[in-house]
């Protein structure tokens, strides 16, 4: 009886193993966890599909939000920036672009990504900061200009995939700047001259956080939750 027993339960072990296997990125889990090696989110008012990330407490969306809304643009007014980069959108557009269960980071959410990808912390100016090191292993592998002959690209360790989708500032009817130098996120939180940002570009290794202008356009990536 008990050699049925065991031989029983090692058939069953073997068939979960084997269902596993099949599935390497299945959440198996009942706390809703982002899988190892990252998931996706499929958008259901346009039906994108958008690849994520789970990188230190948050999940992350490792692509920038193409959605369109009312005061958002793609670089240059080109279609196509949009597939490559996404839209950038003004603050106030950003507010409300993410999906259903997913939002605008705020400065804490910021704060734990810089923390998990091993970002040294300085104060940079207007109890604003800079994380050394970060940019280097958020920006994607490929896709940064160079400068001055060095790479600017990333490791991208963590399958965040930074790309430099650069800016669009109001001014004059709106002109885009920086796309392949730079790349600008919104944050959620206001500040006493706007909202905050953050930015990484071609010729450093540090994440910025910065204050900018509401009305400017800026990249989105959206945190679930």
């Amino acid at each position: 009886m008990l050699k049925i027993i065991v031989n029983v339960t090692l058939a069953l072990c073997l068939a979960c193993g084997f269902a596993l296997a099949q599935k390497p990125n299945a959440a198996i889990g009942l706390d809703g966890a982002e899988p190892e090696g990252g998931g996706s989110l499929t958008d259901p008012r346009d039906g994108k599909v958008y690849r994520t990330v789970k990188i230190g407490r948050f999940v992350w969306m490792a692509e920038n939000l193409n959605y369109k809304t009312g005061n958002s643009w793609c670089y240059g007014n080109e279609g196509f920036n949009c597939g490559q980069y996404g839209r950038l959108y003004s603050w106030n557009a950003a507010k409300s672009a993410c999906p259903g269960g997913w939002h605008l980071p705020n400065r804490p959410e910021w704060k734990d990504l810089m923390d998990a990808v091993g970002g040294v912390s300085e104060f940079y100016k207007d109890a604003t900061y800079r994380y050394f090191v970060a940019g280097e292993k958020l920006k994607s592998k490929s896709g940064w200009n160079a400068y001055q002959g060095a790479s600017g690209n990333g490791t991208d360790d963590f399958g965040f995939s930074a790309l430099p989708g650069g800016c669009r500032h109001h001014y004059s009817g709106g002109s885009f700047h920086d796309v392949g130098g730079f790349g600008y996120w919104w944050g959620a939180a206001e500040s006493w001259d706007g909202a905050y940002i953050w930015d990484m570009c071609e010729r450093q290794s540090s994440v910025h956080e910065r204050t900018s202008r509401k009305s400017h356009g800026y990249s989105v990536r959206c945190v679930k939750g």
